[in-house]
C-alpha cells in the first residue's frame, strides 16, 4: 500500500512540483492550499508523513504543527520555509517536527529526505530497554518511566534510541545527525543539544551525559 502525504502549500508552482514527483514515485498524495485546510485534511485521514510550508496566509505552520503535535506526536513532519535564520530552525525543531527544508531547494533533494523519514519511521528493530525505571520500546515507538508513557517526538526518540544502543559510547553532534538523518545535514548541529534537552526534561533521568566539546553518551 503506498504511502500517505499530505502537501501544505500556498504557492501553486511549488505545489505542482511537489505533487507530481512524489506521485510519480508512488505515494498518495493530498493537497491543502493553506494551514487551515490543511489541519482539517489531518483531522479527516491518517497519513504517513505531512511536508508544510511555513509562511502561509492566516496560519502560519509553525501554529498548525504545534496543534498537530498536541494531539499525535508520532507523524513525522518536513517544513519547508524560505526562512535561513538559525533561530526559526531551532523554533520547528523545539516544536517537534522531524526535518526542515529552506527554499530554494532541490526537488530531488526533497525526495531524499521525504525518503529517508518514511524509512526511519518504518524500519525499527524489536527489541526493548529496561532499567531502573525506564523502559523504552524501540519496536513500539514507547517510552515509560516508572510505569508512566513519556510522549517523545520522532526525533527525540531516534536519538535517545541510538544513545541507548550504543551505551556507554561518545556520539558527537555529527554523527548522530548523520545516522539520524540519513544525509549530509547543512543546519546548525546544535539542533542536537535542543533534541536532548527536550529528552532530559522529559525522561527526568540522569543517563544522558554531555562531554563539552565532544558530544554526548548514554551511561545507566
Amino acid at each position: 500500500m503506498a504511502d500517505n502525504i499530505l502537501v501544505v502549500e500556498d504557492d501553486k508552482d511549488i505545489q505542482e512540483i511537489i505533487v507530481e514527483i512524489l506521485r510519480d514515485k508512488g505515494y498518495s498524495v493530498d493537497l491543502a492550499d493553506n494551514g487551515r485546510e490543511g489541519f482539517t485534511a489531518y483531522q479527516n485521514k491518517e497519513y504517513d508523513l505531512i511536508i508544510m510550508d511555513v509562511m502561509m496566509p492566516e496560519v502560519d505552520g509553525y501554529q498548525i504543527a504545534k496543534l498537530i503535535r498536541n494531539k499525535n506526536k508520532e507523524i513525522p513532519i518536513l517544513m519547508l520555509t524560505a526562512l535561513e535564520e538559525e533561530y526559526d530552525q531551532l523554533k520547528a525543531f523545539e516544536i517537534g517536527i522531524d526535518d526542515y527544508v529552506t527554499k530554494p531547494f532541490s526537488f530531488n533533494i526533497l525526495l531524499k529526505r521525504v525518503e529517508a523519514i518514511l524509512r526511519r519511521t518504518k524500519g525499527v528493530s524489536s527489541n526493548s530497554y529496561s532499567k531502573e525505571g525506564l523502559f523504552v520500546d524501540f519496536d513500539g515507538y514507547s517510552v515509560t518511566v516508572d510505569g508512566e508513557e513519556v510522549e517523545l517526538t520522532t526525533k527525540e526518540f531516534e536519538i535517545l534510541s541510538i544513545l541507548i544502543k550504543n551505551k556507554g559510547k561518545v556520539l558527537s553532534r555529527e554523527k548522530l545527525l548523520d545516522d539520524i538523518w540519513g544525509y549530509d545535514f547543512y543546519g546548525d548541529t546544535r539542533v542536537i543539544d535542543t533534541h536532548i534537552k527536550n529528552i532530559r526534561r522529559k525522561i527526568k533521568l540522569d543517563f544522558i551525559k554531555t562531554l563539552k566539546g565532544v558530544g554526548y553518551k548514554f551511561e545507566d
